[in-house]
């Protein structure tokens, strides 16, 4: 059987350009390079990339905090703006030695934390199934420990006290807006890693409330939020007796919620 010739990119942009990518061109780049030179593969790629299925899924990556993040179909695929969360985080402790990354997803925010402070010890947790495996193939080769389990009861109880950073980017989409979401987060991520309750706050509440026993003194929680959930966000923080204050970034945009035990 002769050998088949892949498809030119610009007729791979043409496809994906019809299918309502914007970015059909640079999606094409990317599919192309993952494909590496198998037609089959590539056909299928362009195929559920048409399809809607989002690009981080099809190629199996997604770029965050300058590397490439390992993800699979069923995981939240980590957003740039969080980027901002991590940047926050560095500030706030660039000599952090142990550091949580809670609802992890992915794990691309402890991943992200752990390589640019080089000794830290990561735990990561989240529980779902699928994140967890995800995430470990992520963060395993920078150390970092992955474990399954609802928020706190997945840690290993020896951090109690001792975390100088909690990222915890906790779903915060109100209940009855989901379906309003864009159709490759409603349709292709896990409810779970959406679905905030019905103001949104349902997990930051309960994170918030139980951060204080495991933060070293010092030590800080952080958690992405919305604009009209930062209020209530911030309220919920100061009644756990958090020092709590907002970071914007209005480029990206993003907003994170910052807690320092006292």
């Amino acid at each position: 059987m002769p050998h088949r010739s892949l498809p030119s990119r610009d007729t791979i942009a043409a496809t994906l350009r019809a299918a309502g990518c914007v970015f059909a061109e640079d999606e094409a780049d990317m599919i192309l390079a993952a494909a590496d030179g198998d037609p089959g593969a590539l056909d299928g790629m362009v195929a559920r990339r048409a399809a809607g299925l989002p690009l981080e899924l099809v190629v199996g990556w997604a770029e965050f905090g300058g590397r490439r993040i390992y993800v699979e179909p069923g995981v939240f695929v980590p957003r740039r703006r969080t980027e901002f969360l991590v940047e926050q985080a560095l500030a706030l402790a660039p000599d952090a030695s142990v550091v949580v990354d809670l609802c992890c997803g992915s794990g691309a925010v402890g991943a992200a934390l752990t390589a640019a402070l080089a000794v830290a010890d990561l735990h990561a947790a989240d529980i779902d199934p699928a994140a967890v495996r995800c995430a470990h193939r992520n963060v395993a080769s920078l150390g970092g420990h992955v474990h399954q389990g609802d928020l706190f009861d997945a840690l290993p109880a020896r951090l109690r006290g001792r975390v100088d950073i909690l990222a915890a980017n906790v779903p915060y989409v109100p209940s009855d807006e989901i379906a309003l979401l864009p159709a490759e987060a409603r349709d292709h991520e896990p409810r779970v890693a959406l679905d905030g309750g019905a103001d949104g706050l349902d997990i930051l509440r309960r994170v918030a409330a139980e951060a204080p026993a495991w933060l070293a003194p010092g030590g800080h929680l952080l958690i992405e939020t919305s604009p009209h959930q930062a209020p209530d966000a911030l309220s919920a923080f100061t009644e756990s007796r958090l020092e709590a204050r907002l970071a914007v970034c209005e480029e990206r945009p993003a907003r994170v919620v910052i807690g320092r035990r006292p």
